[in-house]
């Protein structure tokens, strides 16, 4: 995959459902999400920012366990709030992280993704900087089962 940095959305506005909201804002809920993460055991911490066609927003951070495999995402708490709440489309996805480097989704997380919104935009980042991808974009052989849609 090319990772070139496409230009910045940085004053992009999303409107759904009475709510406008800019990537940069987005972003921003995104890095306050991550401060809420559980990362004793990588000191990692990643927040994200799920904004619905509804215009409701549902956060998430990773939150990790001595076990490592009942870890859970950012990406994937942010997603699974917001089916918890009955939502299911979905518009921008911003991703937060510490350190140097852009954070990038874990193949799981690309996974569920895909499951719900191939075409949502994700923003990935690192302090102030993102680049965008679409979900299919970061995944483009997923898994699907014979007669999804896509």
């Amino acid at each position: 995959m090319n990772w070139k940095r496409r230009k910045r959305t940085e004053n992009r506005k999303t409107e759904n459902g009475g709510s406008s909201l800019t990537d940069r804002e987005l972003y921003q809920l995104a890095q306050q999400a991550k401060e809420n993460a559980y990362a004793p055991y990588s000191a990692f911490r990643v927040g994200a920012a799920l904004l619905c066609q509804s215009g409701r927003v549902f956060l998430g951070c990773n939150v990790e366990n001595a076990s490592y495999g009942l870890s859970n995402c950012a990406e994937r708490t942010a997603i699974f709030s917001a089916v918890a709440a009955g939502e299911r489309d979905f518009a921008v996805l911003a991703i937060a992280g510490d350190g140097e480097a852009l954070v990038s989704p874990c193949g799981a997380c690309r996974q569920v993704l895909c499951e719900f919104a191939p075409q949502l935009r994700v923003l990935i980042g690192c302090g102030e900087n993102w680049l965008e991808r679409t979900a299919a974009e970061l995944l483009p052989d997923r898994f699907q089962l014979h007669g999804e849609a896509e």
